[in-house]
């Protein structure tokens, strides 16, 4: 994926990843040491989107964990990176917070494992795995795998 990201960016000029707590934050850091490697540093951050989300009142709310973005939003190519892709939910709550820091001038997504069944047209841009699930199953991805229990 990282090679995807370059590749479709012209390189890393202006590129910076976000990862999406929990899940996200692993994979930008490894994205983030993947494109170091290959080419330049590109910013890696973090966001907390779970009081954006649209179901806040329909599941309990988990503690919040800390958004880090220390790099200016305005102007650059935001990858939004994240473990599972399933809903749509998630992702859209990320947009909204992310415009909070900034006005980004693309936003971009990475996923390890698109899952399907999404609830909103959101579609992601680099994707490690596609994995057709049922609704019932639940995914887990790791650096050390993906589970499906």
């Amino acid at each position: 994926m990282a090679h995807e990201i370059i590749e479709r960016n012209q390189g890393t000029s202006g590129i910076a990843l976000v990862g999406l707590q929990r899940g996200g934050v692993w994979l930008a850091e490894a994205l983030g040491e993947a494109i170091a490697r290959i080419g330049t540093t590109v910013p890696v951050g973090s966001v907390d989107c779970s009081l954006y989300r649209d179901d806040i009142g329909l599941r309990p709310v988990s503690p919040g964990s800390v958004s880090q973005i220390d790099f200016d939003v305005d102007g650059a190519t935001i990858v939004l990176v994240d473990d599972v892709l399933y809903t749509g939910r998630t992702v859209k709550a990320a947009l909204d917070a992310i415009t909070d820091y900034g006005r980004p001038t693309a936003v971009q997504l990475a996923v390890l494992v698109d899952r399907g069944h999404r609830e909103l047209p959101i579609r992601p841009d680099f994707v490690g795995k596609n994995l057709p699930t049922s609704s019932d199953e639940q995914v887990a991805a790791t650096a050390d795998g993906v589970t499906i229990a």
